[in-house]
């Protein structure tokens, strides 16, 4: 493989950290404010719902899933599931094919470690350090007080260590923003913390033996009856100029992805087995960390977001979030899960093609998302099937799927 080629992937698979980061420092700076409604026209993409009798029977206003539909189609989404009681309420796009979940696989591998967790010597001990697991780093060895952070800090994002990470980018600013650049006593700070889930892939692949995709594979894929994941669905961002540790990225098609939000929501039982520990979903939101975000990301617990009561959800709903809203929400007041997807390649290769002219990375940023928001762009096939979904544009999709539930 070239070195063109290896410089082309590691660009393609940082990015989206760029991103990120961007967006956590500078909240979109009001790019996606001022309107309520999307002033894109809506896209030619395949929905269904059930009829409204059957909607209404598990809890959904027939009008106001009509709204969800009609909004949805209007953003950027290549997929998008509700579903209630195990049946599809409503749904946009082609359910088959696997996206990027980008941060989302944080949840994936809090669900494999949730199901080895234990003093076995497979096992994974949630009250270890990392001094006693053998946990370290190059280049840029941990101090004695970092390697005291235990496993379970890594898995509430609370290790308190600011050390480089793979899959990383612009996270850099607003982690030092919390942490600082010195030693923080672990426990005591949350963070978004890519360092802290990339040891956590170490800690469980070797504790355990198994690769994070095996892992899946065998005891949340098989079980759950995914039918598109294969071993080829996840992959590694390697950083070792920065870092020792990898991070484990994931493919997924939004009927997988459902499954996935499924399991969570039985809690961890399928056809009446235990397939992971009722008691690892519970943690979720009962020992969450308040992050100090407004609105959906006011908690974060086991790699899971916990939303606050003003989004209109429930108390008790969570879930995975990724770049480009890769998102699966678990709504147990509701019994209901939700997957929202885009493919985000198209949008990356404009950025990284702006990158390459010489733009800042956040300018290049700025300028395709104000550029969708010209005349030319609110009717350019890019702008209309391609661009960046932002939070703003989300969180007004989720308002109104609280609005229509009856």
């Amino acid at each position: 493989m070239t070195l063109r080629r290896l410089s082309i992937i590691a660009a393609s698979l940082l990015v989206p950290a760029l991103i990120l980061g961007y967006l956590v420092a500078t909240g979109e700076r009001g790019l996606s404010s001022g309107r309520p409604l999307s002033p894109f026209p809506p896209r030619d993409v395949p929905t269904s719902r059930l009829d409204p009798e059957r909607a209404r029977a598990l809890g959904w206003s027939s009008d106001g899933l009509d709204r969800v539909l009609d909004y949805a189609s209007r953003l950027s989404a290549d997929s998008f599931i509700l579903m209630t009681d195990g049946q599809i309420v409503a749904s946009l796009g082609d359910l088959t094919v696997p996206y990027s979940v980008h941060s989302a696989r944080k949840a994936f591998l809090s669900a494999v470690v949730g199901q080895h967790v234990g003093g076995g010597p497979d096992e994974i001990p949630l009250g270890a350090t990392l001094a006693d697991l053998g946990i370290d780093d190059d280049p840029g060895p941990l101090t004695p007080l970092q390697r005291q952070a235990t496993v379970l800090h890594l898995l509430k994002s609370m290790s308190g260590i600011n050390h480089p990470a793979a899959a990383e980018g612009g996270l850099t600013a607003e982690k030092e923003r919390r942490l600082g650049t010195g030693e923080n006593e672990p426990g005591t700070i949350w963070a978004y913390n890519n360092w802290d889930y990339n040891a956590l892939t170490t800690i469980f692949e070797r504790r355990t033996g198994l690769s994070v995709a095996e892992a899946f594979r065998d005891g949340v894929a098989g079980p759950v009856g995914m039918q598109d994941f294969t071993l080829a669905s996840v992959s590694y961002s390697t950083a070792p100029d920065l870092s020792r540790h990898r991070a484990a990225m994931f493919r997924i098609s939004a009927r997988d992805f459902a499954r996935f939000g499924q399991l969570f929501l039985d809690r961890g039982v399928v056809d009446g087995r235990a397939v992971m520990p009722a008691s690892w979903v519970h943690r979720i939101t009962a020992d969450y960390a308040e992050t100090g975000i407004e609105g959906l990301r006011a908690g974060h617990g086991y790699l899971w977001w916990v939303p606050s009561r003003d989004t209109g959800l429930p108390e008790g709903s969570f879930f995975a979030w990724g770049l480009g809203q890769q998102t699966v929400f678990v709504i147990p007041a509701w019994n209901t899960v939700i997957v929202h997807q885009s493919d985000t390649s198209e949008f990356l290769k404009r950025w990284l093609a702006l990158q390459r002219e010489g733009v800042d990375g956040d300018a290049a940023l700025e300028r395709i998302v104000l550029d969708c928001r010209t005349e030319a762009g609110l009717s350019s096939a890019f702008c209309r099937e391609h661009r960046f979904t932002s939070p703003r544009e989300f969180d007004r999709l989720i308002s109104l799927i609280a609005d229509a539930r009856g």
